[in-house]
């Protein structure tokens, strides 16, 4: 099993490109179901999750055909990508599929809404916690659809006709749901009006990728979404969005090391409170031509409080990156996770390599130290993970990361983006 070692000591200087947003494409790629045409998309992710969801779709019938190319920034794969679902095989997502990625459950949306008919397995809890799918269900039956769940898999029908357009307010913000009632809502009658909608970027995104397909949505990036349905789409050719995760990260990172890193191919505009967040820790971020420009001179890291939200707020993800940065800062931050229970995971692996981190409900409070110190660490899940390549960038000796699956499923190419930049980082292989 892979294992990832960090030297820590060296201060980062140079050109990291931005990959294709995992969280985009995945509900890009699902957006194929929706028609007989084929969709290309460019600029996707070479990812462990992006691969295991080309599988799931292929069990559906999607013919999928992938253009790898080296391009010049950092020699960073950027792929395209053609789907193309003439005939959908099977309308059932088994549960040895939907249990290994849970954002493969969101397939029930375009195939209840293409085919009016869904078998999907529950994907169960996960390692940040339970994520009911009550939402999912809630939005689908408010469209028509008959939904019983038997056995561990929801079994959704659409009436006679097809989805019925219809006004739905998420009781809660959710990104997954909001996702999967836009692509539902797309064939069907009638118009259908989301309430309290995730207002995300990749939420934005998606829109504007069913719109190019022929669908008729307004309203994308507000807290009311509203679809017109159709009666069949097209396809399109759409470019991923730049993942402001991975944008965030590497900024995080460079606040932490020191040094002089311009992050490209991405927009700040996609995270503009992590970067104000990053900005107070002591990091001087400026706008370039086709990305940003992230500097730390050496001087000390200051204490930052944060609470996660919703778009436009903190992200969730990347909570635990900035719990890393913190645990060398020159006094006292907190972090308050408001999304997920059961996110505080990483804690206890920063505390290995000399972190000083104490937890109370859902608000962390860290302590910053003078150094930290390498020591094996454990991945607990994907965020989590590069929280502590993050801190094994300044930790004194070496930090070995095992269970680095994790991060295969959500950044590409880590490893060699940051030895661009002069860390030493490398992959070990037992």
């Amino acid at each position: 099993m892979d294992r990832i070692r960090i030297r820590g000591g060296n201060e980062l200087h140079g050109i990291i490109p931005i990959s294709g947003a995992k969280n985009a494409a995945l509900p890009l790629m699902i957006a194929s179901l929706l028609t007989d045409d084929t969709l290309t998309l460019e600029n996707v992710p070479h990812l462990a999750d992006v691969e295991q969801l080309i599988r799931i779709l292929g069990n559906h019938g999607a013919d999928i055909s992938v253009n790898g190319r080296r391009e010049r920034q950092g020699e960073s794969y950027a792929r395209t990508v053609h789907f193309t679902s003439r005939n959908i095989v099977d309308t059932t997502a088994p549960y040895e599929l939907v249990s290994k990625m849970r954002a493969s459950f969101w397939v029930i949306g375009p195939l209840l809404a293409r085919e009016g008919k869904a078998r999907v397995s529950l994907p169960g809890g996960c390692a940040i916690g339970t994520r009911p799918v009550d939402l999912f269900i809630e939005g689908l039956s408010a469209l028509g659809a008959r939904i019983e769940i038997d056995g561990g898999y929801i079994n959704a029908a659409a009436p006679e006709g097809g989805l019925i357009g219809a006004r739905y307010v998420f009781p809660k913000v959710s990104v997954g749901a909001t996702h999967v009632l836009m692509m539902a809502a797309t064939l069907a009658r009638g118009t259908t009006v989301i309430g309290n909608a995730a207002r995300e970027p990749e939420v934005v995104d998606l829109a504007n990728c069913l719109n190019a397909m022929g669908a008729k949505i307004t309203g994308a990036g507000t807290s009311t979404i509203t679809i017109e349905g159709v009666t069949s789409l097209s396809g399109a050719r759409h470019r991923v969005l730049p993942d402001r995760i991975e944008t965030g990260t590497y900024a995080m990172a460079v606040a932490m090391a020191g040094g002089d890193v311009v992050l490209e191919g991405t927009d700040a505009a996609l995270l503009d409170t992590a970067l104000e967040a990053i900005r107070r820790a002591g990091a001087e971020i400026t706008p370039t031509e086709g990305g940003i420009r992230v500097r730390r001179n050496g001087g000390g890291i200051k204490p930052v409080d944060i609470v996660t939200d919703p778009f436009p707020g903190f992200p969730t993800d990347l909570q635990a990156q900035f719990m890393g940065l913190m645990t060398r800062s020159n006094g006292v931050s907190h972090i308050t996770e408001t999304i997920f229970e059961n996110r505080f995971m990483h804690v206890q692996e920063l505390a290995r390599l000399g972190a000083r981190i104490s937890l109370s409900g859902q608000t962390a409070k860290i302590e910053g130290v003078a150094r930290l110190k390498g020591a094996p660490v454990m991945a607990t899940d994907l965020r989590a993970s590069v929280s502590l390549v993050i801190a094994g960038l300044v930790a004194e000796g070496d930090t070995m990361v095992s269970r680095v699956y994790h991060l295969d499923r959500g950044f590409e190419r880590l490893e060699e983006k940051l030895t661009r930049c002069g860390a030493e980082v490398e992959r070990v292989s037992d």
